[in-house]
């Protein structure tokens, strides 16, 4: 008779896990829709498209840009050294006294001489300066020439002495507007080395924006698919939860039918709650990525969006030889480093010049005045030379130093280039690491989902414990969770190496490419 009823209820409870299986079923289907309803809200966006969208929007971008525009401005002003320069000067003076010469010393000196030869000189051979007699008498009487002298003379003296000899050369107030013009005909080399300094400083600002693009392009991929991991993290953690559920509800009945322990239903409380809390957990995850990925794109925290790509992995990839040719070509740090050595050429051709002389044309044209002397000129042009021919010891050091700095530069592009490499090789052996990984995940992704299969059907059967199936259920998720970091690492890692190689762009063409592999389980 007990075995009868032991039967029945056997029987009994096997058709209520059935019902509740069924339950369930429809009940995460339901909970499927709500989410899935909730999604469409959320903007899909590929990665190339939210590349494209932090490309219009990144402040840092900007930035760059506006970097690029400032050089190429003092480019131009550096061409313009090679012009005239033209410009206009106002001048006030107040001097303490005026300018005056003072010639009553000449005056005092040649009047005793008029008057002694206007009264008491005597003069003959003074030429006739008539033209009617002049052919018969070339030269005047004695008395006649003595009398024509001395009336000369007498006036002179009357002229001196009424001239004025304490001469007003400049007013102690006085004002001009002068425009005023230089032409550097030839600088030593100074106005060549400026301008191709200008050009270094303009291509290396175009480099610098390159740089930054790699870096937000790696950023880009690092927050992007953190987001896509933290999502399907969500549902692992969701699927979890799910299946903690069910075995709390399983382990409900099978309690209250005394099939199990009571220890073994508190153990599947504990269980759900902790997956529960794992849930929210990752949840939150999510949204702190999501909006870390809204702050690289430069949109609003109300702008809510949802990767439309997914993880992957490349079955093959170029070596590691490959990928060292190319950042040798085009990484930009490299290429600054380039930039870099031509500058300080340039410094050492700057400071040589200074051994050099300096020839312009200069020129000055009066605008305007106010009680200017009149015997400043209006107007003058000159050509002038400026030759330092010592200056100590200092230039010899400066030319010393720029040949210094040229050697540094030189080191600094050789060691730069060791670490490249050595960084590129070690990117190379992650990515192949997370290839193996994969590899080995998947294997395991199939061992697991059947030891869960097994043990969901001994613990049913009363021949497993709650542990043993929890445990199945947590390895299950940590398979899938492993297996989405190692896809994760790869894309980051794969996004890194080629900012390093100079060339981010080849990550959206991997993306797309033939050979990719994406999460699926």
């Amino acid at each position: 008779m007990f075995d009868k009823v032991s039967s029945f209820v056997r029987e009994n409870f096997k058709i209520m896990i059935r019902i509740n299986q069924v339950v369930t079923s429809v009940l995460f289907i339901l909970t499927s829709f709500i989410v899935f309803g909730q999604e469409q809200n959320a903007i899909p966006m590929t990665f190339s498209e939210a590349y494209e969208q932090m490309h219009q929007n990144s402040f840092v971008l900007k930035q760059a840009g506006f970097e690029v525009r400032e050089k190429e401005a003092d480019k131009k002003a550096a061409f313009g050294l090679r012009a005239p320069r033209v410009f206009v000067t106002a001048t006030a003076v107040q001097m303490a006294d005026p300018l005056t010469l003072d010639l009553t010393p000449v005056r005092d000196a040649i009047t005793p001489l008029y008057e002694a030869l206007g009264k008491y000189g005597n003069f003959s051979g003074v030429p006739n300066p008539d033209p009617a007699t002049s052919g018969v008498m070339p030269t005047l009487p004695d008395d006649i020439s003595t009398k024509a002298m001395r009336a000369k003379l007498l006036e002179g003296e009357a002229t001196i002495n009424a001239a004025e000899w304490n001469k007003m050369i400049q007013e102690k107030q006085f004002a001009s507007v002068n425009a005023n013009f230089v032409w550097p005909l030839y600088t030593g080399g100074k106005i060549n080395a400026a301008n191709k300094a200008a050009q270094i400083y303009e291509e290396e600002a175009g480099l610098h924006k390159e740089q930054k693009e790699g870096e937000l392009l790696s950023e880009l991929a690092t927050r992007y698919y953190g987001l896509v991991l933290a999502e399907q993290a969500c549902k692992v953690r969701g699927q979890v939860a799910e299946a903690m559920k069910k075995h709390l509800f399983d382990s409900q009945k099978l309690s209250e039918q005394g099939q199990i322990a009571k220890v073994e239903y508190l153990h599947a409380q504990v269980a759900n709650s902790d997956a529960e809390r794992e849930l929210k957990k990752a949840d939150r995850e999510a949204t702190i990525v999501k909006r870390a990925l809204q702050n690289t794109m430069a949109i609003s925290d109300s702008s809510d969006l949802t990767p439309a790509s997914q993880l992957f992995i490349l079955k093959n990839i170029e070596d590691e030889n490959f990928f060292i040719e190319l950042a040798l070509r085009n990484n930009p740090l490299l290429q600054q480093v380039d930039s870099k050595r031509e500058l300080a050429a340039t410094g050492v051709k700057l400071e040589k010049s200074n051994y050099l002389p300096s020839v312009a044309i200069t020129g000055t044209y009066d605008l305007a005045d106010k009680d200017l002397s009149p015997y400043v000129p209006q107007w003058m042009v000159g050509v002038g030379l400026n030759w330092s021919l010592f200056e100590g010891n200092a230039r010899r050091q400066k030319l010393q130093s720029a040949q210094f700095k040229e050697d540094q530069v030189e080191q600094a592009g050789l060691k730069a280039e060791e670490d490249i490499k050595t960084v590129i090789k070690k990117m190379h052996q992650q990515l192949g690491m997370q290839v193996e990984q994969l590899e080995e995940l998947d294997k395991t992704l199939e061992f697991a989902k059947t030891y869960v299969e097994s043990r969901d059907k001994a613990f049913h059967e009363g021949l497993s414990t709650s542990t043993e199936l929890v445990d199945a259920n947590l390895l299950l998720a940590k398979v899938k969770i492993d297996r989405l970091q190692a896809m994760y690492n790869y894309d980051v890692t794969l996004a890194a190496l080629l900012q390093i190689c100079g060339s981010p762009d080849m990550f959206l063409a991997y993306q797309s490419s033939s050979q990719v592999i994406i999460e699926s389980f």
